[in-house]
């Protein structure tokens, strides 16, 4: 199995936490042709395996990725009735991580995956691009909206696949409980990045 070394995720949710980090360490080795930084990253064994789903395609990885995500879910044990996924930045992406993750997610755990309990209904630019955490919050106001008929006082579980700032997981958190009035929040991403960004 996939060694992980849960870490407490901050944030408006009742308790949060990401599986791993998803670097160990990244070395800079200089401009390529175009004056693009290039880095020789040294990835966790998750942040691995996250990195070759999310940016490969490579879903041969979703089982080990699953395995150790509902083995920390099943010993944390936080009582949720839903796993709702955040909606993807990157639309026109293939392979959507967090959707093929949650849906698996809840194969193994037998929970519900509410996949269409939030929504995003407008576009925002990359938030990996804004490097203030105030002027990412001001970015997601009204991006999202909640179907409070699925979620009304229930046990959520907020998933993501990678967690920056926490800025898009709180600003839905935030919606889960002011406009969709659910019961608890929790939160776990399956890697965070090491910067606070």
């Amino acid at each position: 199995m996939v060694t992980i070394n849960p870490l407490g995720i901050p944030g408006r949710w009742r308790e949060g936490f990401a599986l791993d980090h998803h670097t160990v360490g990244s070395t800079y080795l200089g401009d390529d042709e175009f004056g693009h930084p290039m880095f020789d990253t040294q990835r966790t064994e998750l942040g691995e395996l996250l990195y070759r789903l999310k940016y490969r395609s490579d879903t041969t990885v979703v089982d080990e990725i699953i395995v150790a995500a509902a083995t920390f879910i099943t010993s944390w044990n936080p009582g949720i009735d839903m796993i709702v996924p955040v909606p993807p930045s990157r639309s026109q992406r293939p392979v959507q991580p967090v959707w093929i993750l949650a849906e698996s997610l809840s194969r193994q755990l037998d929970i519900l995956v509410a996949s269409d309990a939030v929504a995003r209904i407008k576009e925002i630019p990359e938030l990996k691009n804004v490097y203030d955490y105030d002027q990412r919050l001001a970015i997601l106001q009204g991006v999202h909206t909640i179907k409070t008929d699925i979620v009304r006082g229930q046990r959520v579980l907020l998933f993501d696949d990678l967690y920056r700032s926490g800025a898009t997981m709180n600003a839905i958190t935030a919606a889960l409980y002011d406009h969709g009035l659910a019961g608890e929040v929790f939160a776990l991403a399956i890697t965070r990045t090491r910067s606070k960004l």
